[in-house]
């Protein structure tokens, strides 16, 4: 379940291009699970309408502290005091300023002042004016009030410069947010994570490898570190954003992997193999390209070590190792086989191979068996199904 089911999100709107995102920072909220209220800047209704977002929303929008209606119950505070979680986005230098210095000139700048939520703001705005010394001043400022600062990123900006204040895109602002309000279950405990295929080289151009895309394991890394653990990401070869407050560490081989898993293990809490590890690596790797015309080829294949095995009999074993099975028939035999072989604490396990679940997909579908015990999760979002492992994991250690 999303960090954001059940969450009243004030979301204030202020003045910049970036304000075209809104729409679908709302929507993508309520999908989350989250309840929306909008407010707008003047400035903001110059870029998106109000009534864009009452719709999206399904309730009015609020622009001014001087709706009459309102205000009679005294609206605004009624606002502040709903919010559960306030949200800026985007946030102009403008509004960064007026936070920062306890301005109360407009409805937004109010609603920050007079609410108990906490605030996150998502900063956007051109290069230069980010990297300003007043509005980094600001920024530090609200850090230090313990305002969360989501992005800004870098990249090409609607004034035709490249640099940094771009906004944050909406599914990674709406991700950032459930972090947020994850409840810290994981605190003080040290969590490695594998994830991603692994590729045996063949020669120079040829591999061996496998369809897995990486998304799982990297959806446990990000939900461990909102969980508030130190993570360490041992990913293959993936074109996969690193996960925020995560260490990562790139591999190419089972070899690879096999080392750096092992190198990380000291002092972790929690293993989670979900990489897809080759079983088997070519014995020879040749050093030019195979030719067609060399004729038939044999290639002679050896065993990788079996590193989800190795981490479970370490003498640094973590508390907690988690692998994972990815088969095509007889899921739970085989499953339930390498818990007891491997002599791990659990084992997740899916069907591979089905439209829309497994590799190469965004969702899944899996069930996890333990000593005694098992649990289905999904079918749903990876993100969706990570969380879950993560808050059983946390189930099992207790406080740290």
């Amino acid at each position: 379940m999303s960090g954001l089911h059940g969450a009243r999100v004030l979301l204030g709107v202020s003045g910049g291009i970036a304000a075209y995102k809104s729409a679908d920072l709302v929507r993508r909220l309520r999908e989350a699970g989250a309840e929306v209220r909008v407010v707008m800047t003047e400035a903001a209704q110059r870029f998106i309408t109000a009534t864009t977002l009452q719709a999206l929303s399904g309730h009015p929008v609020r622009v001014s502290m001087w709706d009459e209606a309102a205000e009679a119950a005294m609206g605004h505070i009624e606002l502040a005091r709903w919010a559960s979680q306030v949200l800026v986005a985007p946030a102009s230098a403008d509004v960064l300023a007026r936070l920062a210095h306890g301005h109360a000139d407009d409805l937004l700048a109010t609603l920050c002042l007079a609410t108990a939520a906490p605030i996150a703001v998502a900063p956007a705005m051109n290069r230069l004016m980010w990297a300003n010394a007043a509005t980094q001043a600001n920024l530090a400022l609200l850090r230090q009030r313990g305002v969360a600062v989501l992005g800004p990123e870098a990249g090409e900006q609607a004034c035709g410069e490249v640099g940094e204040g771009r906004m944050r895109e909406p599914a990674a602002l709406v991700a950032d947010l459930a972090a947020l309000l994850v409840p810290k279950r994981l605190a003080g405990h040290r969590v490695l994570v594998s994830a991603g295929p692994t590729y045996e080289d063949i020669d120079p151009v040829r591999f061996l490898g496998n369809r897995s895309s990486g998304r799982m394991g990297f959806a446990v890394a990000e939900a461990a570190a909102a969980a508030g653990a130190e993570v360490t990401l041992v990913a293959g070869p993936v074109k996969l954003p690193t996960p925020p407050g995560v260490r990562r560490i790139d591999v190419r081989s089972a070899a690879e992997l096999h080392a750096a898993v092992l190198a990380a293990l000291p002092g972790q809490t929690v293993y989670v193999g979900a990489a897809a590890v080759a079983d088997y690596r070519p014995v020879e790797v040749a050093e030019r390209k195979l030719k067609k015309s060399d004729g038939p080829a044999t290639l002679v294949l050896e065993r990788t070590a079996d590193v989800l095995a190795e981490v479970a009999r370490h003498p640094a074993r973590p508390r907690c190792v988690m692998g994972f099975a990815a088969e095509t028939h007889d899921v739970e035999a085989y499953a339930r086989g390498k818990l007891e072989a491997k002599r791990l604490d659990a084992i997740a396990a899916n069907r591979v191979g089905v439209a829309g679940s497994g590799f190469d997909a965004e969702d899944n579908a899996l069930v996890l068996y333990w000593h005694g015990g098992e649990q289905a999760f999904g079918p749903g979002s990876k993100r969706s199904i990570a969380a879950g492992l993560v808050a059983w994991i946390a189930d099992r250690l207790g406080p740290a």
